[in-house]
């Protein structure tokens, strides 16, 4: 099974950026990214997943939730088969793990319409 790895996750003040990246586990599987739809979701302890963002599989569209709109970007370089989360302003609520899943079917924010889900990257926000 083709996991989708997110990396780029550290620790970081109040205030700061960070850019995530999300690209195949194995580099046989590149395509799985740029062949399809990809959104980031990403859990803290004892919540929920919450989905974050989707962009299109031609980029040429993107959806955010409430929480992250005007701090996060999706963006994505299928050149490169990866897909980014550019998150600025960061607050110490954006502590969480951060991943990544090709979209199949369904309501674009329900994990349950994602694939490919992989381990994440922890981001954490200090105060």
């Amino acid at each position: 099974q083709v996991q989708l790895a997110a990396t780029g996750g550290g620790l970081v003040q109040t205030g700061g950026s960070l850019r995530l990246s999300c690209a195949a586990s194995a580099a046989a599987s590149a395509r799985t990214v740029s062949s399809a739809a990809v959104g980031w979701f990403r859990q803290a302890p004892g919540i929920e997943r919450q989905f974050l963002a989707i962009i299109t599989r031609s980029g040429d569209n993107t959806t955010y939730a409430d929480s992250v709109k005007g701090r996060f970007t999706i963006s994505r370089d299928n050149t490169e088969n990866t897909v980014y989360l550019q998150m600025s302003n960061l607050k110490p609520e954006d502590t969480a793990v951060y991943r990544c899943a090709t979209y199949k079917l369904g309501r674009y924010s329900d994990p349950g319409a994602y694939d490919h889900w992989g381990p994440g990257t922890r981001v954490t926000v200090s105060s």
